[in-house]
């Protein structure tokens, strides 16, 4: 070893101090490059072989519980049949599976309705347990029962108790509720939450959007009532009204100032004043069409404006 320092000293200039501190470093170094070996020598395959029958043992739990819960790995079909009107109590298994539906959803629901009795009511069908609401929603205007649950059905008897029933029992039609059509214009959260798809919030949003126009005059205005689904849109169409006679809040172009004109949904601020800033240097409007003279009226904003509009 006095040697080996000896001759470092010789070599490379170096102090005594200096070579203990190389020699130890090259010692270290010595060590770090050996580790992986030395490592290897004390290490075993056992870990290997436990984690290889615990993945073993993990793959049969698997395979057993999608076995025992099938609708978990189940998929949804593509219809082999057309949509058609039908009446989800009158429907068997396979006929269901034609549908699209799984066989173990199928068979839920008629297990549904031994146990608690027909479906009364469209909605009560999308209750069922496992079935999405994206499949409810394909089915939902061929189903053929009402809207909504009929205030005055009533059973009769409790499920345990109730006979048999007779194939003529079956023959008779239940009462169905019907939605009578009814004014936009004059309807209430309470009336427009009666169609489906319609909570409060979309309900107050169409009540406060009305009010801002000034009542609508066109059906075709309820596709900008923000957050309204084309089917939910298609739905008012089919149980909502414009009258013929139908009479809107009209601001006067004459008389109106710029915050009361843009307050209105159709006109920006910037219309607005320009509307006042026209009025106040050429004088008053003679007709409703001179607006049409303000160069930020454009024609498709004019034809939008035009029934708000007055002298």
């Amino acid at each position: 070893m006095n040697k080996l320092r000896h001759w470092i000293r010789r070599n490379f200039g170096f102090s005594q101090r200096e070579v203990n501190a190389f020699l130890v470093l090259l010692t270290l170094l010595v060590l770090l490059s050996a580790a992986p070996f030395l490592f290897g020598l004390f290490y075993t395959s056992e870990p290997e072989l436990t984690s290889t029958k615990d993945r073993q043992q993990l793959d049969s739990l698997v395979a057993q519980l999608e076995e025992r819960q099938p609708e978990r790995t189940a998929k949804y079909t593509v219809p082999t049949v057309a949509l058609r009107p039908f009446n989800p109590n009158h429907l068997t298994v396979e006929e269901w599976q034609a549908f699209g539906l799984p066989k173990w959803l199928a068979q839920r629901i008629l297990n549904y309705r031994s146990k608690v009795g027909d479906l009364t009511y469209k909605a009560e069908l999308g209750r069922i347990y496992g079935l999405p609401d994206s499949v409810f929603q394909r089915l939902y205007p061929y189903i053929n029962l009402p809207e909504e649950r009929p205030s005055k059905y009533k059973r009769s008897e409790s499920i345990a108790s109730r006979p048999t029933p007779r194939p003529e029992w079956n023959t008779g039609k239940r009462e169905k509720f019907i939605l009578a059509p009814f004014n936009i214009n004059t309807a209430d959260t309470t009336q427009l939450k009666q169609i489906r798809g319609i909570g409060s919030k979309l309900s107050a949003r169409i009540v406060k959007y009305r009010s801002g126009l000034g009542g609508f005059y066109s059906m075709e205005q309820l596709r900008e009532v923000y957050g309204l689904q084309p089917e939910v849109v298609d739905s008012l169409h089919k149980y909502t009204f414009v009258p013929k006679a139908n009479m809107v809040e009209q601001l006067s172009i004459n008389t109106a100032t710029a915050d009361e004109l843009r307050a209105h949904p159709y006109l920006s601020p910037n219309v607005a004043r320009a509307i006042v800033a026209y009025r106040e240097q050429h004088g008053k409007y003679e007709k409703v069409e001179d607006v049409r003279q303000v160069k930020l009226v454009t024609a498709e904003l004019y034809e939008k404006i035009k029934p708000y509009l007055a002298l």
